[in-house]
């Protein structure tokens, strides 16, 4: 028979309340069932009369029991009373559902930079507060009045924005577009988004870079898209192996990140480039190009987007401010036919009936501004800097025990670890030192990768991270 647990955190009460609760709730005592006298229970229990006595004053609160002199204690007839109150199952909910949640290692990652904000962040494509222009947002929100109108608002975006984003994709990666052939969105990550899902259908086969962020993203998969890997050299993926996965597959779209790609920080080659674009063309093959880091050249001029060079209408091309400015003004951009970007619009608008008003016109303003250009020479100058950092704490911390490639732009530095270690024992060691990153399996790569972004943590950071990062990997290698 059951009994209470006397060294449970609840009360021997709220035990043999919510013990009888459950019971009637499962129709062992139906509703107006007698049930045992307080003293009877009392000696079944092996506990004094009192605690029945609150237990069944907070079954009689909740509406489940009623109480009459000389008729005992009763199940309640009435269907409030006999039917208890109850919590849904909301953990059998949130593992439901058809969009999976992030990879265990990026809830990982994010816990642990919840739990502790100092710990030396290499895991976050974030850029850090000295990095963002936020003197110059503030004087231009002094400047302009953003407030003028606060209701719905264009469902491709604001109209201003879109004419700003023509002359910015003009000047800055040569791509001719006209407004109505751009839609705002809230980032990367929502563009991609509204692609898998009104694009795309479930089954439907897609191309992907391997390592790739893309593979990170849960959205894939949740959109029942079957995902095929194109490896990634020195100069980008070769073109010639999107053929054989369409011979093979059927592919419908490849998803390529050519300038700094994340992770590797690779630049697709210019022969490579018009290989993927005739190949695109001969097949009918639409091209989904992200372009976050573009801008991000620390020496010479920034390599061009594909869609600059494409001449037949294959790309969809997607931007953001994230990288170059701030995450948190939510502000990115598509280009692509008229008819996708009015799909998209509609879908978008079913989600969410557009965007904040006034995070595109403090967008379209920066965009127009003479602060523009200076922070981006700026922001090119700080990373640089940020990135020899980090180089120079790897070579001197751990000189024989990590490889890599120098990137010549974006965020990321992409590390081939000399000994084998065990990802998820690596991370964790690493968190209990005080560091974070992300590992090279995250995106697909075999065990024994790692990606630093050097975006996030402060310069003077950067030595003591790897110094900690350092210690955590001689660790497991003593092991």
């Amino acid at each position: 028979m059951w009994k209470p647990e006397r060294g449970s955190k609840k009360t021997l009460y709220e035990q043999i309340a919510d013990h009888l609760e459950q019971k009637i709730s499962y129709g062992e005592y139906p509703p107006g069932s007698l049930l045992p006298s307080e003293r009877k229970l009392a000696e079944q229990l092996g506990v004094n009369r009192s605690t029945v006595i609150l237990a069944f004053s907070e079954l009689r609160a909740l509406g489940i029991i009623e109480s009459r002199t000389g008729s005992g204690t009763r199940v309640s007839r009435t269907k409030w009373g006999a039917t208890p109150k109850h919590t849904p199952n909301w953990s059998r909910y949130a593992e439901g559902g058809s969009f999976l949640p992030n990879l265990p290692f990026m809830r990982k990652i994010r816990e642990a930079l919840t739990q502790n904000p100092s710990l030396i962040d290499f895991a976050s494509g974030e850029l850090s507060a000295d990095l963002a222009p936020i003197n110059e947002i503030t004087s231009l929100m002094k400047e302009n009045n953003y407030t003028s109108y606060l209701g719905y608002d264009n469902p491709q975006g604001y109209i201003p924005l879109r004419q700003a984003l023509v002359s910015y994709l003009d000047q800055y990666r040569h791509i001719k577009t006209t407004e109505s052939s751009i839609l705002i969105t809230s980032g990367s990550q929502q563009s991609l988004y509204l692609i898998t899902q009104c694009l795309l259908s479930p089954g439907d086969a897609v191309a992907i870079e391997d390592p790739s962020y893309c593979y990170s993203l849960p959205m894939f998969q949740s959109a029942g898209l079957r995902l095929f890997r194109l490896p990634v050299d020195e100069h980008g993926v070769n073109p010639e192996d999107i053929r054989s996965l369409y011979k093979k597959h059927r592919i419908k779209m490849v998803f390529v990140n050519p300038n700094y790609q994340n992770p590797t920080g690779t630049v697709f080659s210019v022969e490579r480039r018009k290989q993927l674009l005739d190949i695109s063309s001969e097949l009918a093959l639409p091209i989904v190009e992200d372009d976050p880091f573009g801008l991000i050249a620390y020496e010479g001029e920034p390599p061009l987007p594909l869609k600059s060079m494409d001449t037949v209408g294959s790309t969809i091309y997607i931007g953001s401010l994230s990288k170059k400015a701030a995450s948190g003004l939510r502000i990115g951009w598509m280009v692509a036919p008229n008819s996708i970007v009015e799909r998209l619009a509609d879908a978008r608008q079913q989600m969410d009936f557009g965007l904040s008003i006034i995070p595109q016109q403090v967008a379209s303003q920066f965009l127009k501004s003479t602060y523009f250009e200076p922070h981006l020479e700026r922001l090119r100058i700080q990373l640089h800097y940020k990135r020899d950092l980090l180089i120079e704490a790897l070579q001197k911390e751990l000189p024989d025990l990590i490889s890599f490639t120098v990137p010549q732009g974006g965020l990321h530095l992409w590390c081939k670890l000399v000994p084998e270690v065990h990802d998820s024992k690596l991370l964790e060691e690493s968190i209990r030192r005080g560091v974070v990153f992300v590992p090279g399996s995250v995106y697909g790569s075999d065990s024994g990768y790692v990606r630093f972004t050097y975006a996030r943590a402060k310069a003077d950071q950067i030595g003591p991270g790897i110094k900690k990062f350092a210690e955590a990997l001689r660790e497991l290698i003593r092991e």
